[in-house]
């Protein structure tokens, strides 16, 4: 094992990288740390939570192609066996499936400019009214997600921002900075609470918002995962997270789990209300996870590692498997992101998954097949964050180019 000895007092922020021309990119987040063997996870039953939904993004993400194509076809099914003369007349009468789509057709339509660093992180509010962006320059963009005009321009933080997060009324915007801080932002006017959070001892890498808005978790390069109560805006609960840097954390679509990964190639899932471990998932090539997020379902966790894999986990049955992996796009040194999205019309409808890559590209592929889909192209510099519009069929990026451009599928 290797040992290497990190000073973070005389490091720049390592979200960041010196371009040629004098300014700091956003952000590399390379791990060469002292990484620790994966621990046992204690014993616990994990209860699969059934999901609700009018649409589920990831609803495709099952084990095999089969299943997903088939979770989105009406059951038609009947209680009792059908004699044969019955079994024609459906048969003739029935319209043929059609047929799932093989490729996507996402077209860039506004490149929006105004940051002066590179950006780490773009988010559709969860009403798809705006899109937030934030920079190694320090400042939040609040952008209108149709016209694409800015709306505000939020300043407080005295260092690069690497997370966002919104709240489910779209009403507030948290960040977490290099200041070692996290701020809450009014929307409409613009404004910070005059409260901020204090209490990470170094860079905040990942926000998440719960379900209620009620409280908000963070994960920083002081490998520690803090539970907020955003009212009284003080910690409700630290996790012993990690034995490095913390990249990335979420809740689960009922608010009672967390996923945090780090990257000593470990992926934990926590009880929200006690704070117990109750997973602890880990890839045999042990990567670090620079990201994570539950699938809209609940039922799986898609992670981004620093060996140009993207894996879907199971973490319900058994102690947590790989089911998926995606690949085809570059990822070795920084921390990019992305998300779940839909592609077809209901009730026929699919998942895909979409991530930045470190080859100037967006890559979208199929989360059954695993297929690629397709490959945006129009960025000039490493895409670190990619999202999805939660009703219409757009997608928002934003890299190291300092552009937050907007796609839409013809």
């Amino acid at each position: 094992m290797q040992y290497v000895t990190i000073n973070i007092m005389e490091e720049p922020s390592p979200k960041r990288r010196r371009s040629e021309d004098g300014y700091e990119e956003s952000p590399p987040r390379r791990r060469q740390i002292l990484r620790s063997p994966p621990n046992a996870s204690p014993q616990y039953r994990l209860a699969e939570r059934p999901a609700r939904r009018s649409y589920s993004r990831a609803d495709g993400a099952d084990d095999s192609e089969d299943a997903l194509d088939h979770r989105f076809y009406r059951d038609r099914r009947s209680t009792e066996s059908p004699s044969p003369s019955e079994l024609h007349a459906r048969r003739s009468l029935t319209p043929p499936l059609p047929e799932k789509p093989t490729q996507l057709r996402y077209r860039q339509k506004l490149v929006l400019k105004g940051h002066k660093k590179g950006i780490s992180a773009v988010k559709f509010s969860p009403d798809g009214r705006w899109i937030a962006s934030c920079s190694a320059d320090a400042t939040i963009k609040i952008w209108d997600s149709k016209t694409g005009k800015l709306e505000h321009t939020l300043e407080g933080h005295l260092a690069g921002i690497s997370a966002i997060s919104w709240s489910p009324d779209s009403k507030i915007l948290a960040s977490g900075s290099d200041d070692k801080s996290i701020r809450l932002w009014d929307v409409a006017t613009g404004q910070a609470h005059p409260v901020p959070l204090l209490g990470h001892h170094n860079y905040i890498y990942s926000l998440a918002f719960s379900p209620k808005g009620n409280m908000l978790v963070s994960g920083s390069y002081d490998e520690a995962v803090f539970l907020w109560d955003v009212r009284a805006a003080k910690v409700m609960r630290s996790l012993p997270a990690h034995s490095d840097p913390v990249g990335g954390v979420d809740f689960v679509r009922d608010g009672t789990l967390i996923v945090s990964c780090a990257s000593d190639g470990l992926i934990r899932v926590w009880d929200t209300a006690t704070g117990q471990c109750l997973r602890t998932l880990v890839h045999e090539d042990n990567a670090p996870v620079t990201s994570v997020y539950f699938s809209p379902n609940g039922k799986y966790v898609l992670a981004w590692t620093l060996d140009s894999c993207i894996r879907l986990w199971n973490y319900v049955e058994g102690k947590g498997r790989c089911v998926k992996t995606y690949q085809g796009h570059t990822n070795k040194k920084y921390s990019i992101s992305g998300a779940f999205g839909v592609y077809g019309y209901p009730p026929y409808q699919y998942a895909f998954v979409a991530s930045g890559s470190e080859d100037k590209t967006i890559v979208l592929w199929d989360v059954g097949s695993k297929n690629v889909m397709q490959r945006l192209e129009g960025h000039v510099g490493v895409v670190l964050g990619v999202d999805t519009h939660p009703i219409e069929p757009v997608i928002v990026s934003g890299g190291a180019d300092c552009t937050v451009r907007i796609w839409r599928s013809d």
